[in-house]
């Protein structure tokens, strides 16, 4: 029996990746041009973890006109994404809210576990005020002490529902998202929105391009086959 279903946002909830993608990128070829594949390798880590890795070090701003600390250039970059993420897009991934909706219907907890911060998340319900009807849960990165891949946070999104790990499922499109739910012990259902099938798959118990056509009886079978 599926007791919940523990989401990722963007990029399973949200057709949002790439548009972070291009923010991200943009930002690493100005601080990081040794890391042409910087947008991808922050994916599902916390603000605070991709300023302490990336942003803490003198050095990465040897370059930068009128430097003064890592703390002020953390602060520019924090206003450039806040800004970003008010103008973004938030439209679901298809077949999402049917989705979403075939769960409830069945009894299944539904919450989102995702490294974006609160501030973030007041741009979704602001756009979309049905959102947190979706939801019984929505965790953030102030709830994790760790990030993506570490299992912590699909861990705690478990524990709100009273449920062991592995009556649960966990749905990603990241690597990094993908590692943790995996790590975690409950069902890794990896959407391809972001990275095709085939570099997803080792790290997926099953895989779906999307929810269209998808819904709890089929999760129910497919969960099933594997226990």
């Amino acid at each position: 029996m599926i007791k919940a279903a523990l989401f990722d946002l963007d990029g399973v909830v949200f057709d949002t990746e790439s548009q972070y993608t291009v923010f991200w990128g943009q930002i690493g070829k100005e601080y990081h041009p040794e890391l042409p594949d910087f947008a991808h390798r922050i994916k599902g880590q916390t603000l605070v973890q991709i300023y302490d890795k990336y942003f803490a070090d003198d050095a990465v701003f040897a370059h930068i006109d009128g430097y003064a600390n890592p703390q002020v250039e953390q602060a520019k970059i924090t206003a450039r994404l806040d800004q970003f993420e008010m103008s973004m897009k938030y439209e679901y991934i298809a077949g999402f809210e049917d989705f979403i909706k075939d769960l409830k219907q069945h009894g299944v907890k539904c919450a989102v576990v995702t490294s974006s911060n609160n501030a973030k998340m007041q741009n979704v319900y602001q756009k979309h005020p049905e959102f947190k009807g979706y939801f019984d849960r929505v965790l953030t990165s102030e709830d994790f002490a760790k990030s993506k891949p570490d299992p912590d946070c699909y861990l705690k999104g478990a524990a709100c529902f009273g449920a062991k790990p592995e009556e649960c499922v966990g749905l990603e499109d990241s690597f990094n998202g993908l590692k943790a739910v995996r790590a975690s012990g409950a069902f890794t259902l990896g959407l391809a929105t972001t990275n095709a099938e085939e570099l997803i798959k080792p790290l997926s118990d099953y895989v779906i391009d999307n929810y269209m056509g998808f819904g709890y009886a089929d999760l129910e079978r497919i969960v099933a086959q594997f226990q």
